[in-house]
């Protein structure tokens, strides 16, 4: 039975193996293109979760924020360059139950409400968003909850404070208790704090998990403990609470840590980033076990249907006929975009996520003799696409994308998107012949993207790093680029990675994809067949249930 109430339950039968209930509480959740709710990995992480919930008819409902501008609009200036624009969203399909109550923030009280979204809509759980944008507030309050990961250090707070201490005030409105408080990411954790200022941190501790995403403790959101005292971000907690989650005598308050210090069980979110979790939080007392569930991505939303069947039935011509056509919609955007026209027979590349300094946008443009051989290269043509969001204020980031975007005005055959939202993410995977994944290694804690590309026909060339490590067999499924050996400069390492790159591409890559299509065939297939159903979001939700909210109990 659903545990919430009429008019907001789940509306399907509870599956018997799925009956306890939980809380799953996110800052972002990409659930469909039309609902702008997420920034990038963490939201498609987490709508993909959602999403699965509802296939495996799971007792879970999700908790999220309501954006009024959404993350940002990326678009282009008068020169092409990137702009990050915020424009106001309109939702009609959330539904206004007036469910609102006040939380306090920075010594005032501030209206919440929240909007439901019906599981019908998008096959997804039942959800909740919240928002603080309504004319019962003044003009501060409402802008708390306008723009996802506001570059504002005291809107960021106040943002945690809305969706943990706010979802915690949501249920209790409601009138229901979840077995499982679920924190994906610490910034909800102020759901943490408002239950255990009216139950404790022993009882606290009895549901609430904890999922962990940042691979580097430097990494890890830290704070002034005396700034979130002023917000009440610890919901009036005593300092004896405080005292068991934090060190009083320092000023920094680290939100991972603490998650770690009131969650009976935490996991990584692959199994090398478990380890390095472990390894990484073994020092500090009073953290609760860590183990692993490797991210997946929901097969029903991302895959390509007739591309899906014709592999699974065998018939490798009409898998060929369908990824081509499929590239030739990425070829429409692309011209759309851009003027160019690129070719569907051509071996085309991608790499697309969030434009970040450890995910090396523009890893391969940095040995340029290479990078214009293989672009001039008439009997092994490629084509390559960028694209992806940086940070608003991720100036580095946003200089490295625009740097891509001049460098491109050289080249017809190489070409950078805008736009990189669910939408666009489908389109390029459906494209992708290679796409492309280059991060430091263990930096990257999972990194998703490669599984709805290989669930579309397209072959990962990635370092071994993250979700990579448990699925590539390097020439088989996939193409791995040898690891540089330890103790080498940044600038070592990145060399052997580009070159790593540049040797895979011509001893391997191109020689197969132009001169023995069966082998390629092959490749895709296995990638294909590989990839499910252990990085379907079936399985993740399924081992949440399994290792996550039954243990230790």
């Amino acid at each position: 039975m659903s545990f919430l109430p009429s008019p907001y339950n789940h509306g399907y039968e509870i599956a018997p193996e799925y009956t306890k209930s939980v809380a799953y509480f996110s800052m972002e959740f990409a659930i469909d293109q039309a609902l702008k709710t997420y920034s990038g990995g963490l939201g498609f992480l987490a709508g993909s979760h959602m999403r699965s919930a509802y296939d495996l008819k799971q007792n879970l409902v999700g908790i999220g924020m309501l954006w009024s501008f959404g993350y940002y609009d990326q678009v282009r200036d008068e020169n092409r360059e990137m702009v990050a624009a915020h424009r106001r969203k309109e939702y009609h399909f959330l539904e206004d139950h007036e469910l609102k109550f006040q939380i306090r923030v920075n010594g005032a009280y501030v209206w919440v409400k929240a909007l439901y979204l019906r599981p019908t809509v998008f096959g997804c759980a039942p959800m909740f968003f919240l928002t603080t944008d309504i004319e019962e507030n003044d003009y501060l309050s409402r802008t708390i909850t306008h723009s996802l990961y506001d570059a504002d250090k005291l809107t960021r707070v106040s943002q945690s404070i809305v969706l943990g201490a706010g979802g915690a005030a949501l249920l209790e409105k409601l009138g229901v208790d979840p077995e499982v408080w679920h924190l994906n990411e610490a910034h909800p954790l102020p759901a943490a704090f408002y239950e255990a200022a009216k139950h404790g941190l022993e009882e606290t501790k009895k549901k609430f998990v904890f999922t962990t995403h940042t691979p580097e403790e430097a990494g890890n959101e830290k704070s002034s403990l005396n700034l979130l005292r002023q917000f009440e971000y610890f919901s009036g907690c005593n300092e004896q609470l405080l005292s068991e989650v934090t060190d009083l005598g320092n000023d920094e308050f680290n939100h991972s840590l603490a998650a770690l210090r009131v969650s009976r069980v935490s996991n990584g979110v692959s199994k090398l980033h478990g380890e390095v979790a472990r390894d990484m939080w073994k020092r500090h007392s009073g953290v609760c076990p860590i183990t692993h569930i490797t991210n997946a991505q929901n097969k029903r939303y991302w895959a390509d249907k007739e591309l899906d069947v014709a592999v699974k039935g065998g018939d490798s011509k009409r898998a060929q006929v369908r990824k081509r056509q499929m590239k030739e919609k990425l070829v429409t955007e692309v011209a759309n975009q851009t003027g160019r026209m690129f070719d569907p027979d051509v071996l085309t590349i991608v790499w697309a996520r969030r434009f970040a300094g450890y995910k090396r946008p523009s890893l391969i443009t940095r040995d340029w003799n290479k990078f214009e051989s293989l672009l001039e290269n008439s009997t092994y043509p490629v084509q390559i696409i960028w694209a992806g969001k940086p940070y608003p204020k991720d100036f580095a980031a946003i200089d490295e994308f625009n740097q891509l975007v001049k460098m491109s005005k050289r080249f017809a055959n190489t070409a950078v998107l805008v736009g990189y939202e669910l939408a666009l993410s489908k389109l390029l995977k459906c494209g992708a012949d290679i796409w492309l994944n280059n991060p430091v290694v263990t930096r990257e804690a999972s990194g998703t993207s490669g599984m709805t590309a290989a669930m579309n026909g397209a072959v990962n060339l990635s370092t071994d790093d993250g979700w990579v490590c448990e699925f590539a067999k390097n020439g088989e499924n996939s193409f791995i680029i040898p690891a540089a050996p330890e103790g080498v400069s940044d600038q070592d390492r990145d060399a052997r990675d580009c070159e790593g790159f540049y040797k895979i591409m011509y001893d391997q890559v191109l020689p197969m994809y132009y001169n023995d299509s069966d082998a390629w065939q092959k490749v895709v297939e296995n990638s294909m067949r590989d990839v499910v159903p252990f990085f379907d979001s079936d399985r993740m939700a399924s081992e949440y249930y399994t290792k996550i909210y039954s243990s230790g109990l």
